[in-house]
Formats: C-alpha cells, sequence, structure tokens
C-alpha cells in the first residue's frame, strides 16, 4: 500500500503563508495497498515519512489529506481464554509504519498507516500523534476534526472519552485537548464553548440537555457550511467545568450490553468545539516604536476555529453481537450511518463526482472533515482476535481508502475594527502623557550633563597640575640622587684605584688582603658600637628606675630630679647617636664585602685564566660557596644564640618582605632539629608562624611557615599547643587558599602528624582538619597525595586504637566524611608512598566491625583481597588476611562470593 504525500506541518499547523478563506490544496498519488506473500514479496512504497501531525520531509508541496493512525487494542480475559492455542491476527511493526495481516499461516497483507500503535502505546502517545496537531491547527483558525472509527469493543471510546478521575494517564483525547486549548487561551479576548451531541437511531440529540431530543441541521446556501443552531452551547472557562460537562453528557449516553462488548455504545457521540482566539499582530502598543504612524498598523484579527471529536458507535455483525429485539434496531441504524459513512469515504477516495453525504446525518455533520476545509486525524482501532478477522480487515481498509481524502484547508478569520479603535484611542492619550514626561526628563538631563560636565573639567585640572608637580618634584630628586651615587662611586673608585689598584694588567694580592683587613676592622667598630650601645641602654634604665625612686620624695629634691631628667634625655640623645654610627657601620660592612666578594671573583678569575701559573695548586682550588654550605648549618644552629630567638622572632614582623623571608628560614632550620623545638616554643616562636599563616598572604613565608610548624607538630607536646592556638583552622584556610604544590606538601604534613594524635581526633574532624586533607587532593601531586594518604593512615589507626580499648563506638569519622572512595581508588595507585599509606588505612578501617558494610558496598573488601595476596610488605598483608577473617561480616560475605583467603 502507498500513501499520499505527507503535509509538512509546524506542531501539527502546516508553514506557508495562509491568505483569509484561500484554500490549501495538494494533489498526491495513491496507488492500493499489496499483499506480502511468503514466497515472493513484492515492493511496497512507504507512507509520507512523518507521523501524524508531523513535518514532511519530501519536496511535496503542502497537503491537507486525511491522517490516519491505527491502534491495537491487547486481548482482554475472554479472548486471552478462547484464543489462547492462536496467534493474533495482526502483526505491528511500528518502526516501518506497517502492519501485517495473517490470511493463514503462511500468507498475509501488509499495510501502511501515518502511525502504527502497540496494545502498550500510551494514552499521551496517542493524543500527542493523532489529536495534538489538529487541536494546535483550530487554535490557529482552522477547523479540525478526531475521529475513532473500528468494531464495537476496541477501545474507541476509551481512546477519545476517558476522563482519567482515577487515573490521570488515562485521560483520553477530549480531556488533554481541552487542557492544551485552555493552555493557549487569553482571559478577555479569547474564549471557549462547547456542544455535546449523539445521533441515535437518525436524530439528532443534546447530551447536555435531554429534553432537547430532535436538533435540525442548518447549512449555509452560500458557503455550504453546516450548523446545528438548537443545540446547547455552553461556555467553558476551566478544566474541572469541562469535565463535569462531559461527565453529564456520557450519563444520557445510550448504551447496552452484548456479547462483543459490556458496555457498548449504541449513538454516535460528536462532541463541537468553538474557539475564537485573537490574534493582535502589528497592534501599536506592542511596537517597539511607539510613535510610529498609526497607518502602518493591521487591526486585529479574530480566528474562529472548530474542533469535532467523534466517538462513533462500533460495527457489528448480528450473530456475533447477540443483538435482538431493540438492540437489533439499533444495530441495522448504526450499521446504516457508517455504510454512508464508508460510501463517502470510497467516492472521495476515487474523485467521484458525486459523493453522497446526504444520505445520514452522521455524514451531513462531516461534511466538512472528509473532503471539506477542516484538517482530519482518524484513528482506526482493531482487535487482535483471529475470530475477528474480517472485522478487521474492514477496518483496515477502510482506514485505507481514507488515507486517500484530500481536504481543502482554509483559514477562517476576521478584523477586529472596534477593537483595534478602542486601543488606538488608549494608546493615544498613552503617548501624549509620555511624551510631556519624556520631554521634562530630557530637560533636566541636559541640565545634569553640563553640571557634571564642568565639575569633571575641573577636577581633570587639579589633578593634571597635582601630577605634573609631583612629577617635577619626584624627576628633581632622582636627579639628586643620581649625582650623589655616581660621586660616591667615584670617590670609592678614586681610592680603590689609589691604593689598591691593577699593575701592568695582573690583580695586586696585596689589594685583597687589604680589603679583608678593612672588613675586619669595620666589624671589630660595628661589635663596639653595639656594646656602647646595650651599655647605654642599661644605664638608661638605672636612670629611670632612680627617677622613679625619687618621684615621691620632698619637694626639696625637685631640683635632683631634674637633673636627673637632662641626664636621662642626654642618655637618649646618645643612644639615638649611637643607633645612626650602627647603621653607618652597617653600611660600610655591607659595602667592604661586597669590595671583598669583587676583589675574590676577580682574583679567581685571573688565576684561572693565567696560562703562565696560579698562585694556588689545582688540588687546593675550591669555591667559596662550598665552605658556605658546609657550614650553613652549622651557624644557623648556633644562631639563635649569638642573636637570640627573641630578635629573630621580632624580625618576622618585619616590614621588608626578604627580612621576613630570611627570618622565618631560619626559624623553619631551627625546628628542623629536635633540641631546639622546646626553646622555639617555649620563646613564643609557634605562635609567631600561626600569625604568619593567619595574616601574610606571601606563598613563600606561607609555605616555610607551615613546613616549621609541621617539623614542629612531629612533637606530642607541641600538638596540644597547635590545637590551642587554633593551628588547624588556620592549616585547613591555608589548604584552601593555597595553589602551590609545595605548600599544600608542607601543610598536609602538619596536619598528618596532627593525625597521629589519639587525643585530637574529635577537634581535627571539628575544626576542618579531615576537608582540608580532601580539599588537597585536587593538587594531584604525588608529594602532596602521600602526605594526605599518611594523614588518613595515621587518623584510621587512631579509630583503631580507640575503638579497641572501646573508647569508640560509632562508625568510622572517614566513612561518615566520605573518605572511603578515595582511599579505594588510591590504594592501588603507581605511587609507592601513597599505595602504602593507604593499604594501612583499609586494613585500620576493617579491624572495626561496625564498619565493614560500608565498606563492602564501596568496593574496599575486594582492595583487601587485593592487598592479602599483592602487596610488597608482608606484614601489610598478614593484617589484610588477620582483619578479613576475624570479621564475621566480612568471612560471610567472601563465603558468599566463594573466594578463599
Amino acid at each position: 500500500m502507498a500513501s499520499g504525500g505527507g503535509g509538512g506541518y509546524r506542531n501539527g499547523v502546516h508553514k506557508g503563508s495562509v491568505k483569509v478563506d484561500r484554500p490549501i490544496s495538494a494533489s498526491s498519488n495513491l496507488r492500493p495497498s499489496s499483499s506480502f506473500k511468503s514466497h515472493r514479496p513484492p515492493p511496497v512504497r512507504r507512507s509520507s515519512p512523518s507521523s501524524i501531525g508531523g513535518a514532511a520531509k519530501s519536496d511535496d508541496s503542502v497537503s491537507g489529506r486525511v491522517r490516519v493512525a491505527v491502534r491495537l487494542r491487547p486481548r482482554n480475559d475472554e479472548e486471552l481464554e478462547a484464543d489462547a492455542d492462536f496467534a493474533d491476527c495482526v502483526e505491528l511493526q511500528p518502526e516501518l509504519k506497517r502492519l501485517k495481516l495473517r490470511k493463514n499461516n503462511w500468507d498475509s497483507d501488509t499495510y501502511e498507516f501515518d502511525e502504527v500503535l502497540t496494545e502498550f502505546s500510551s494514552q499521551k502517545r496517542v493524543y500527542e500523534v493523532v489529536a495534538k496537531p489538529v487541536v494546535e491547527s483550530v487554535l490557529d483558525g482552522y477547523n479540525g476534526t478526531v475521529m475513532a472509527y473500528g468494531q464495537t469493543g476496541t477501545g474507541k471510546t476509551h481512546t477519545l472519552g476517558r476522563l482519567g478521575d482515577e487515573d490521570t494517564s488515562a485521560r483520553g483525547i477530549m480531556v488533554r485537548a481541552m487542557e492544551d486549548i485552555l493552555a493557549e487561551m487569553t482571559p478577555g479576548t479569547d474564549s471557549i464553548s462547547v456542544s455535546y451531541l449523539q445521533i441515535y437511531m437518525e436524530t439528532i440529540q443534546d447530551l447536555l440537555n435531554p429534553a432537547n431530543n430532535n436538533i435540525a441541521i442548518a447549512e449555509d446556501p452560500k458557503t455550504g457550511d453546516v450548523s446545528l443552531p438548537g443545540a446547547s452551547l455552553v461556555e467553558v472557562r476551566d478544566q474541572q467545568s469541562f469535565v463535569e460537562l462531559l461527565r453529564l453528557g456520557e450519563a444520557h449516553r445510550f448504551a447496552a450490553n452484548t456479547k462483543l462488548n459490556t458496555e457498548s455504545s449504541r449513538s454516535h457521540a460528536i462532541l463541537m468545539v468553538h474557539v475564537k482566539k485573537s490574534v493582535l499582530g502589528d497592534s501599536p502598543y506592542e511596537n517597539d516604536n511607539p510613535y510610529q504612524s498609526v497607518n502602518n498598523f493591521k487591526p486585529p484579527v479574530i480566528r474562529t476555529g472548530k474542533l469535532f471529536l467523534v466517538d462513533l458507535a462500533g460495527s457489528e455483525r448480528i450473530h456475533k453481537s447477540g443483538s435482538e429485539g431493540h438492540t437489533l434496531e439499533e444495530a441495522k441504524s448504526i450499521n446504516l450511518s457508517l455504510s454512508a459513512l464508508g460510501k463517502c469515504i470510497n467516492a472521495l477516495a476515487e474523485n467521484s463526482a458525486h459523493v453522497p453525504v446526504r444520505d445520514s446525518k452522521l455524514t451531513r455533520l462531516l461534511r466538512d472533515s472528509f473532503g471539506g476545509s477542516a484538517r482530519t486525524s482518524l484513528i482506526v482501532t482493531i482487535g487482535p482476535s483471529p475470530r475477528h478477522r474480517a472485522e478487521t480487515a474492514s477496518t483496515i481498509l477502510f482506514g485505507q481508502r481514507a488515507m486517500k481524502v484530500e481536504n481543502m484547508l482554509k483559514i477562517k478569520e476576521e478584523f477586529d475594527y472596534k477593537s483595534l479603535s478602542r486601543r488606538l484611542d488608549i494608546q493615544l492619550d498613552k503617548l501624549i502623557a509620555e511624551n510631556e514626561r519624556q520631554q521634562k526628563a530630557f530637560e533636566d538631563e541636559i541640565g545634569r550633563i553640563n553640571l557634571e560636565a564642568q565639575s569633571r573639567i575641573s577636577e581633570a585640572e587639579r589633578k593634571f597640575a597635582e601630577a605634573l608637580e609631583r612629577e617635577r618634584v619626584k624627576c628633581q630628586m632622582d636627579y639628586m640622587e643620581s649625582i650623589k651615587k655616581l660621586e660616591e662611586k667615584w670617590v670609592l673608585n678614586q681610592q680603590k684605584h689609589g691604593k689598591n689598584g691593577f699593575t701592568n694588567g695582573s690583580y695586586s694580592g696585596e689589594a685583597h688582603m687589604g680589603a679583608a683587613n678593612e672588613e675586619s676592622e669595620v666589624k671589630m667598630l660595628l661589635q663596639n658600637e653595639i656594646n656602647l650601645r646595650k651599655a647605654a641602654e642599661e644605664e638608661i634604665n638605672i636612670l629611670r628606675n632612680q627617677l622613679s625612686d625619687l618621684m615621691p620624695a620632698e619637694t626639696g629634691g625637685d631640683v635632683d630630679v631634674v637633673k636627673l631628667q637632662r641626664l636621662l634625655d642626654d642618655e637618649v640623645h646618645q643612644r639615638k647617636r649611637l643607633e645612626e654610627e650602627v647603621m653607618v657601620l652597617q653600611s660600610q660592612l655591607s659595602q667592604v664585602t661586597f669590595e671583598v666578594d669583587q676583589n675574590g671573583r676577580l682574583a679567581r678569575g685571573k688565576s684561572g685564566n693565567s696560562s703562565t701559573g696560579a698562585d694556588y695548586p689545582p688540588h687546593a682550588r675550591h669555591s667559596p660557596l662550598k665552605d658556605v654550605s658546609n657550614g650553613h648549618m652549622a651557624s644557623i644552629t648556633n644562631l639563635h644564640e649569638q642573636v637570640g630567638l627573641q630578635r629573630i622572632f621580632s624580625l618576622l614582623e618585619s616590614e621588608d618582605p626578604n627580612v621576613r623571608i630570611h627570618a622565618v628560614k631560619v626559624v623553619a632550620n631551627l625546628a628542623a632539629e629536635e633540641a631546639n623545638q622546646q626553646r622555639i616554643v617555649e620563646a613564643g616562636g609557634l605562635t609567631s608562624l600561626l600569625m604568619l599563616l593567619r595574616s601574610l598572604e606571601d606563598e613563600t613565608v606561607r609555605r616555610v611557615a607551615a613546613g616549621a610548624i609541621a617539623n614542629l607538630a612531629m612533637n606530642e607536646a607541641n600538638q596540644e599547643f597547635i590545637m590551642a592556638q587554633g593551628g588547624i583552622s588556620l592549616l585547613a584556610m591555608t589548604a584552601g587558599d593555597a595553589e602551590d604544590p609545595q605548600t599544600l606538601r608542607m601543610v598536609a604534613g602538619a596536619i598528618a602528624n596532627l593525625c597521629g594524635n589519639d587525643k585530637l581526633q574529635m577537634r581535627l574532624r571539628s575544626e576542618g582538619g579531615i576537608k582540608a586533607l580532601l580539599q588537597m587532593v585536587r593538587c594531584r601531586h604525588p608529594d602532596v597525595l602521600s602526605q594526605v594518604a599518611r594523614g588518613i593512615a595515621n587518623f584510621a589507626k587512631c579509630e583503631s586504637r580507640t575503638s579497641t580499648h572501646g573508647t569508640k563506638n560509632g562508625r568510622s569519622v572517614l566513612i561518615e566524611d566520605g573518605v572511603l572512595p578515595w582511599i579505594v581508588q588510591n590504594s592501588n595507585n603507581e605511587a609507592s608512598l601513597i599505595r602504602r599509606h593507604t593499604e594501612l588505612a583499609l586494613c585500620h578501617l576493617a579491624q572495626h566491625e561496625v564498619n565493614a558494610k560500608d565498606m563492602i558496598s564501596g568496593g574496599a573488601l575486594w582492595e583487601l583481597v587485593r592487598i592479602s595476596r599483592d602487596c610488597s610488605r608482608e606484614d601489610i598483608r598478614a593484617l589484610a588476611r588477620r582483619t578479613m577473617t576475624s570479621s564475621p561480616t566480612f568471612h560471610a560475605e567472601l563465603r558468599r562470593l566463594r573466594i578463599e583467603i
């Protein structure tokens, strides 16, 4: 079978411009269905590639062809028993939009439809592919028809009229169509009204008003439109009221009990929905430019669409339905009207000159649906029973013929000039008021801009003058400073060349020795000045004490107090003078040191490049940097004895970044030796290091300070002091802010040391220590990950000890905080340190029975099995085996999985 060309729609509505009352048509080539023989199947032409309302991808023009879908009802209880030994008479191929009607076990006929719906298709899918495109067309101003046709008992009323009171998913097409229509309505401008009718024994009856039981059909002689002026027309405002109308109509509809259906409909039900929708288009109140000429606007358009939802009574054979008496008369009337409908379909499909639409009231009412101007979708319902194959074949052929019917689609709309006039008057008043407001606002804005411009010009002139003056002063100062530096360099060069110059291109060794002696003298002078400064400070303190003792004395002692005050002032002046001399000597010392280094490098370069020989033998040559490196740690170790820890700690607060960096490095080197750790903590060094983490953002300082704290955290006594000073919170904050891997490694090392203390576990968790370890995993640097793994292993070991002693009963904190997945993921890491620590952490967690279920669900049991077999360390393998065998939960799971340890 081949269907005609498919129509292209946008959500079920055809694309392309549509004029008022202008028909749209397109021809389509149709062929009768072909039978598929088992021995030689002939070619089958596919129908339109689109489902009902889908967009066609062919090159055919826009078509108004009737769209037909077929729906298969599942077997009922009677058929399941009677036809248990027989196959269904139809075979559906929904992906090909095709079904096969079996003639016998080896032969079948194949038919194609616009959509093939299986017995499992939901009511929602049926509505979307069959009725929704028609509903959307009605909202755009077209007439539309959705009709169900089929043998009695195949589910037509279920498909169209099911209310879905108990199950919303079972709602039929009528309820779902009204939901979509109400969703698109605009209160005040749009309206919906419905009529609910039935054709019973060739009389049209009003289901909403049963007293109105013989309604006449009126026909417009000019347009041929059919109407029912005597039918009730009820306006619908919400979904609930519409459902109540449907329920009222269903109560008045005729039904009877037959052999084929316990509630067989004995009449054709027709729900007519009249939709009036206002289309504003290019209206003045929606235009971006409200001052555009009104002559450019079109008046609002009122689109009127009419939707027919037709639930036909089922065709039946008298000997199968068992109808008799009045039911027999009803069946005859139903079959006659359906036969008249079939004749009309045949005539339209064959392009006959005469279509017998007047043979039945049903065909007169559906005149616009078949061969008219409406968009029509037909759903034919069939059953699977082979006993009713003839009725199924008749239904399928009816659908095939209906697919050949072409409709001439027309949009129905009219212009609403009165509404346009009212809205233009309102808009004119708004524009006048808006113009006055904008004029006033424009004048105010001009005044404000002028004042602001004058203010900005004055400010710019003032700033320019200030900047020019600052630049002039800066240039003068730079010039004077440059002159001063050049003079100093010139004097130094003169002195150097005058006393220690070059002789015939060779460097004099005496110059080097003289510079060294000069350096020694300057150091001695500096030490003397320091001693004098200390003595002056001690004397000042003594004088201050004497002054405080003499203050309560009698009046006669005022003269001595004045003298002491003068002496004290003299000492203060002397102290300042000494400090200035110390600064000068320090500057000289730096200069001399620089010259000595320069002379030494020149001497070594001279001797290295000389071909005649050197003052030193080759085996005696070595770099001074090596000597410094060898003695660095020794000098750092004794530095606090020479300078004092307090002096070093005070340099941590220096404003010079270089001084701070060198000072914190010194403290970190001191903290690396266990002998210095207690003195550093007692002198306040740990507090100073924590302050650096809290206040400074320099990455180098934070990295070295975190390393120093990590060294101090190796001592258990220092760990409690770190916790008391809020060290965990500061380390966690640094872990969240830092990006440098080395800084994160130091922080992770400090937290890992703290994780090994049983007393600090709860505070570690509450102050963010565990979360900080997990945060640092983002770095992915192996050194950082190894420290994180060490901290987790230490924490798990402490938890295992507390659980063994009975001080902890609940699940592991690591499992509650989500650390287990990371442990399992890295337990087989390529890095040996990470792998060893995570393996130990898994073994320690597994020792507590309450953790067993979480570890099994998290995949840790498999890793424990791997550790017990493949771990490189025998002690860890033994620990994993001992843990699994001692746990009843692990033992039961291993036995279930049939794994032997």
